[in-house]
């Protein structure tokens, strides 16, 4: 058997290639949009893929199997189970509990494990030359290493009303499937730390059913169905706003993009024409970069593995933008783009300096500056963390606004008087800097150095619960 584990740092995302060499066919599992990986791959290990799945129609990035479908022709295996809202409106097989997909001398047997969505399944893998044993299991969001696969989506990110809970029970009972496994099955799931498609994902790629029995949280609420209930729905990160869109693009029939594309490098009239018509100006680069001089109304996104989540959060489906780059970095950027179908790509430029413009700096502050202007009087400390972080620790006169959500609530920030916006350690206050500039707050300060320098500073906070706070 070949297998070949694909991870996307940019998302926390998990696919699966997996063979029968003695027939040289090859299965695709939860594939990222630019698919010349898997090609690539198939190609290196003299294998076809001739069948491609899902484990559930995706809410945090755009699956790549019909793309890969169009370039080789396999077949798509995908879920018809969670009833007449959950199936998907493009030509497939459709599988349902205890269905099979044989790819050459392997199996892998369909188990139905709603809760994080209705159609959710698994894939139960046997290697049938070795063994007529289970060897793997492929969870998709239904088991993490160390955490489940949260039930709260459909409600937070697509809308969809009164689902949490029902979800909820569902992946309670359908861990009762989990469970029946042998201890030694592997489990390889959809995604690792960082994503926000769980609260506690660990950081390692695999697992076995064994170890999740005995050090996974979920599986120690053994007869209080409620109590697993509570506890799975508290402390979720909030959920990308992009989210919905992924939700809907993995679901219709949609416009296909087989390969990465390449766009333009603008000429400084070009850049200069789209800036004048408003075209909005995301810069990729350094934090520290960005400080030193940026062109007034761009939005510093920096292009790392966190550049996904927040071009998801701040850029909608139907704009074009101009990216600052260099040159060597636009395939990195482009595919981390590409992933959550953001292709309105309008053109780049990798040198701000050649285009004439007076640029702005950022007015970064110190501990001690930070201090200093806590104790003149009225300023707006504004923490743009999650609020998960805000109420395990923060500043005593800190108002939270959500960085994802920022752009809606700007009319909880008073622009007549002072503000300091801060996050952790500076990467998300760098945006929140930019995003207040680009409309019109003119009296900001950014603390760079955020919660992790205060704290190490042994700086007092607060932390709160649902009832009280208490001093730190």
């Amino acid at each position: 058997m070949f297998f070949q584990h694909v991870y996307d740092k940019s998302l926390a995302q998990g696919s699966y290639v997996i063979g029968c060499q003695a027939t040289g066919q090859a299965i695709v599992i939860d594939a990222k949009r630019d698919v010349d990986t898997y090609l690539e791959i198939a190609r290196q290990n003299n294998l076809t893929i001739t069948h491609i799945t899902e484990t559930h129609i995706h809410a945090d990035f755009l699956c790549g199997s019909r793309e890969l479908a169009a370039i080789t022709g396999a077949t798509m295996y995908l879920s018809n189970e969670g009833g007449a809202d959950w199936q998907y409106e493009f030509d497939h097989v459709g599988l349902k509990d205890g269905d099979s997909i044989k790819v050459g001398n392997l199996t892998l047997a369909v188990m139905h494990t709603p809760g994080h969505t209705p159609e959710s399944i698994s894939f139960v893998l046997t290697d049938h030359p070795a063994s007529n044993e289970p060897v793997m299991v492929f969870t998709g969001d239904f088991v993490f290493v160390g955490d489940i696969g949260r039930p709260d989506l459909l409600e937070k990110a697509a809308g969809i009303k009164g689902t949490k809970e029902i979800g909820a029970k569902q992946m309670y009972h359908s861990l009762n499937k989990f469970l029946a496994l042998p201890d030694y099955v592997q489990v390889w799931s959809a995604h690792g730390a960082g994503s926000a498609c769980g609260k506690a994902l660990g950081a390692v790629h695999c697992s076995t059913v064994g170890y999740e029995k005995i050090r996974n949280w979920a599986f120690q609420f053994a007869n209080r169905e409620q109590a697993f209930v509570e506890t799975l729905l508290s402390d979720q990160p909030e959920p990308p706003k992009y989210f919905a869109m992924m939700k809907h693009l993995n679901k219709v029939n949609r416009r296909l993009l087989v390969e990465v594309p390449k766009h333009a490098r603008l000429t400084k009239e070009e850049f200069l024409s789209a800036y004048k018509n408003g075209l909005k100006i995301i810069d990729t680069r350094n934090k520290v970069e960005f400080a030193k001089g940026f062109i007034p109304g761009s939005i510093n996104i920096q292009g790392n593995n966190s550049f996904s989540t927040w071009a998801g959060w701040l850029l909608n489906y139907q704009e074009q933008f101009v990216l600052i780059a260099d040159e060597n970095q636009m395939e990195d950027i482009t595919r981390k783009l590409m992933r959550i179908g953001l292709d309105n790509v309008f053109g780049y430029i990798p040198n701000i300096h050649e285009m004439g413009i007076e640029l702005q700096m950022v007015d970064n502050i110190s501990l001690d500056e930070f201090k200093s202007y806590m104790s003149q009087g009225p300023v707006q400390i504004v923490d743009v963390r999650g609020l998960t972080e805000f109420n395990a620790a923060h500043l005593e006169n800190a108002h939270h606004v959500f960085l994802g959500t920022l752009q809606e609530n700007l009319d909880k920030i008073n622009r007549d008087k002072p503000v300091i916006i801060h996050c952790q350690a500076g990467d998300r206050s760098s945006i929140a800097y930019s995003l207040l500039k680009n409309n019109g707050f003119k009296n900001i300060k950014n603390y760079s150095g955020g919660m992790k320098e205060w704290q190490a500073a042994k700086g007092k906070t607060i932390a709160c619960n649902t009832t009280t706070c208490t001093n730190n």
